[in-house]
């Protein structure tokens, strides 16, 4: 059976860039590279922008477990290089964060990965381009099984936009969040995350989100703000 928009797929996927490998989710092609880190296949729901959207919607009318490979320009995987990010920045900035900058080091500013491309008296010129903006991109993918479980959906849409896992029920198309109480701010986070993201779980899976009633302290929000 093809896959649809809006399933739920198990995925695994090496990219490639110029022939070299810049991410993977194959445990195999990871321990050819002598990575140590824990790789998986994900989980995710077609569709729903949690890949690439060349590759998200190259996944639509595919067969589960064969071998795909697809190319995309850069227009629909990173994006063109744009001579506007790349900017100077006065040194002195990089001196009060204890760093010494040289071409061609990758540092991370305002929140970006950026590269260095020159050092020349009080300032540095920084390119904040992705690194593969402007890079045709090959991605080689299998999916391996087809989601049907709820539960699952719920833990794949936890996985990716809260980067961690919280306890939960599902009660009258509610998914009910339980707070960590070894976590002290756990209720400060949990009320957060699902108020920024209610709207895309209703949008997936049709379900709101709550969080446990007498998890949450009144200041919750104010207090994860403080912590950014």
């Amino acid at each position: 059976m093809a896959i649809q928009k809006n399933d739920f797929v198990e995925l695994e996927f090496t990219g490639r860039a110029n022939n070299e490998i810049f991410d993977t989710t194959s445990i195999e092609e990871a321990k050819q590279m002598g990575l140590d880190a824990d790789v998986n296949p994900i989980s995710i729901c077609v569709g729903a922008g949690m890949l690439l959207k060349g590759f998200d919607d190259s996944l639509e009318g595919k067969e589960i477990g064969k071998k795909y490979t697809i190319s995309l320009t850069p227009e629909n995987a990173f994006g063109k290089r744009q001579v506007s990010m790349i900017r100077p920045v006065p040194l002195k900035i990089f001196i009060e964060k204890e760093m010494h900058p040289y071409p061609g080091m990758t540092v991370q500013l305002d929140n970006h990965i950026a590269k260095i491309i020159s050092v020349s008296g009080g300032r540095v010129i920084v390119d904040f381009n992705n690194p593969l903006a402007g890079k045709d991109v090959e991605y080689i993918f299998t999916i391996k099984k087809k989601i049907e479980d709820e539960k699952e959906k719920i833990e794949a849409l936890q996985n990716f936009f809260f980067r961690e896992k919280y306890d939960f029920e599902v009660k009258d198309k509610k998914i009910i969040l339980k707070n960590k109480p070894t976590d002290p701010l756990a209720s400060t986070k949990i009320k957060f995350l699902a108020e920024i993201f209610n709207k895309k779980f209703q949008e997936i899976l049709g379900l709101s989100l709550e969080v446990e009633k007498g998890s949450v302290e009144p200041s919750a929000k104010k207090d994860l703000l403080e912590t950014k």
